[in-house]
């Protein structure tokens, strides 16, 4: 009677620090809503800009965008609510004959305020740059001439960051690797992920394919709470489909998955010019993103097996209730999001 109820204290111990340790992503999930500065440099020295800053509740995240000094504002410019989000629109007289080429451009607040801001410069002569602004790094500087290395970095940068960043995806890698054993069985798993949602990233891109974000998401959070399901189902003893063929339910999946990250990258947008490269790179970032949370979590699974291997039970009967329990609240939120 003892050790059952040591059992029972040991799994709901391990359930509350589950719990805990998600909460906090729970409200954020995968919705990437950062800021949005857009400045579009245009013939006769003319620049536009666009910004868009989230909204929490009612009021405006108090970010401020600060531009080059040889920029001159012509006209009051104006501003509207959207769901989500307040925008401004601005243009601007270059003096002097200067560019934007060299020019730096940041935000001030990121200090204190928990959200990114996507930069996207349009120069006069095609090109085009994108950065990700912090905290730790509120500024950016437009190259004086862009090469195709620092844009295949960029945006390889930036898929690692989204994937990084994205819980639900996060989620559902875990749940797979609580579902799938042996090495050749999970490579076999996480690589019909890769190429399921590499395939519909690159159709929603090219736009061949668009689906709204908001059905989307729902529909990812709802393939957690079903995976999560078949976990609990597994450790009952049940012999569940997505552990006879863990690599069809990862590349049906995947298909949905990778039009979510089809949505990151449009927020962030994609050189015309560059379209394949950028594509491409920012693939390879989000599956380096993967892999390394793939890493990071079998090892740790494996350290604390070695240290007790109880606890390392008692976690993984305890995470799927963890996960499902969050994937079902994003469900219905974003039904109710699709639906309101």
């Amino acid at each position: 009677m003892i050790r059952r109820f040591k059992h029972l204290r040991q799994s709901l111990a391990a359930l509350l620090i589950l719990l805990l340790l998600a909460t906090p992503f729970a409200v954020r999930a995968d919705e990437f809503r950062p800021a949005l500065l857009e400045i579009t440099e245009r013939e006769g020295g003319w620049v536009d800009v666009t910004w868009k800053a989230p909204t929490l509740g009612d009021k405006v995240l108090a970010l401020t965008p600060v531009l080059p000094e040889f920029l001159e504002q012509i006209g009051p410019g104006s501003g509207r609510m959207v769901p989500g989000a307040w925008v401004e629109t601005k243009s601007y007289r270059a003096t002097g004959q200067q560019t934007l080429n060299g020019a730096t451009v940041s935000v001030e607040g990121l200090s204190s305020v928990p959200t990114d801001v996507l930069v996207r410069v349009n120069l006069a002569d095609g090109s085009e740059h994108s950065a990700i602004l912090r905290s730790a790094s509120n500024t950016f500087t437009v190259p004086e001439q862009a090469t195709r290395v620092e844009l295949a970095i960029s945006y390889w940068r930036m898929g690692t960051i989204h994937i990084l960043e994205g819980w639900d995806h996060l989620l559902f890698l875990l749940t797979l690797l609580l579902i799938v054993s042996g090495f050749w069985q999970l490579l076999k798993t996480v690589t019909a992920f890769t190429i399921a949602h590499s395939i519909t990233l690159a159709l929603a891109t090219l736009g061949l394919v668009h689906i709204p974000p908001i059905p989307t998401e729902a529909v990812i959070s709802l393939s957690i709470m079903l995976l999560a399901v078949e976990v609990v189902r597994k450790n009952e003893g049940q012999l569940t489909l997505s552990e006879s063929f863990p690599w069809m339910v990862a590349f049906t999946f995947g298909l949905v998955h990778g039009l979510g990250f089809a949505g990151a990258l449009s927020e962030i947008g994609v050189p015309q010019n560059e379209v394949p490269l950028a594509l491409l790179m920012f693939n390879v970032g989000v599956e380096t993103g993967q892999v390394m949370f793939v890493v990071v979590v079998s090892l740790l699974l494996a350290g604390l097996n070695r240290l007790h291997s109880r606890s390392v039970l008692t976690l993984e009967r305890a995470a799927p209730y963890a996960i499902g329990g969050i994937a079902s609240f994003w469900t219905i939120e974003r039904l109710v999001g699709t639906f309101g």
